[in-house]
């Protein structure tokens, strides 16, 4: 497989070197099964010569127009946190030349694959129209909001959608890589993550504050300081309403616009979120802690916690 890897000015280091890293490790282990896979292909590719990365590195690049001879192009993340500021340069004059080669690769057929703030720079070249995307989970109400016709999934940490793979915060480039790798032999990406004990993370939930989120909007702000003061008993939504001023309606679609999903869900995240900090922080018996986050039965949570956070209470007992 012909890997074309675009380094551009500002690209998040560690997010680059993560992709090279780990598809170099796959062409240095696949020797090691009975029946190696054909080797990854693998370039770095940028608009000039010699970009600066985010940290100030500079980097070699072969012309971007090597892409034209690749099976896929991957994207890394831009170096930048600030939504305002994130949206501002993957929509601006900077940025055209990456749009232009994202579009041009995907209308060729070729697939195209990033990862955290560089999947925004995917949406801002109109790929990700009526396909399924994760993203960075605190940038996910943003993503939402400019991107309406991307169905985003941020507790995703890999997804693909006809031809398109997208991978969530961070260090989630190490989980896009390894999937990269899966592409042309899951052994070889087994191998990969074992040496370097990368664990399997198919979601972001665990790791999702939902405060963060809940902050880029009024409305879910106040609504989350409310059912967090109230999480020990039974909530309703048209109280909860009531509570901060705004019609049931009103909160209805502000946390479907922000979060992607309803009153009722967001609760059930906060209590999630409060239970697995006093499994984490406390000795307390797990049905004391379910109805101190309003749950009868203490089953109810550990089922919970299990389909939120990936882990069981004791796992997350046990850290």
């Amino acid at each position: 497989m012909r890997v074309a890897v675009l380094a551009y000015d500002g690209v998040f280091d560690s997010g680059l070197a993560a992709l090279l890293d780990v598809l170099a490790g796959a062409n240095a282990m696949r020797g090691e099964l009975p029946q190696p896979p054909p080797a990854w292909d693998v370039s770095t590719i940028g608009f000039r010569r010699r970009i600066r990365t985010g940290a100030g590195h500079l980097v070699q690049t072969l012309p971007a127009g090597a892409a034209e001879g690749a099976d896929l192009l991957v994207v890394p993340a831009l170096a930048e946190r600030r939504p305002d500021a994130l949206i501002a340069h993957v929509s601006g004059p900077d940025a055209l030349p990456a749009r232009r080669l994202v579009a041009a690769t995907r209308a060729a057929g070729v697939p195209v694959a990033s990862a955290c703030t560089g999947t925004f720079l995917l949406a801002e070249s109109g790929i990700l129209d009526g396909r399924r995307a994760t993203t960075s989970w605190w940038l996910a109400p943003y993503f939402r909001k400019r991107y309406p016709a991307v169905t985003v999934d941020e507790s995703r940490m890999v997804t693909t959608s006809e031809g398109v793979t997208t991978a969530g915060a961070a260090f989630g480039h190490v989980d896009l890589a390894l999937a990269v790798v899966r592409m042309g032999s899951p052994a070889v990406a087994d191998l990969v993550a074992r040496y370097l004990v990368v664990d399997e993370r198919p979601s972001q939930a665990a790791y999702t504050i939902a405060e963060a989120l809940a902050q880029s909007d009024p409305t879910v702000a106040a609504f989350e300081r409310w059912a967090r003061v109230h999480l020990d008993e039974p909530l309703s939504i048209a109280e909860g309403a009531r509570a901060i001023g705004v019609s049931e309606r009103t909160l209805q679609r502000a946390v479907s616009r922000t979060l992607g999903k309803s009153p009722l869900a967001f609760v059930r995240d906060l209590r999630v979120e409060r239970a697995a900090h006093l499994l984490r922080t406390t000795g307390l018996p797990l049905d004391v802690i379910a109805r101190k986050v309003g749950y009868e039965h203490a089953n109810t949570l550990r089922v919970l916690l299990r389909e939120r956070t990936g882990e069981t209470a004791s796992a997350l007992r046990g850290r």
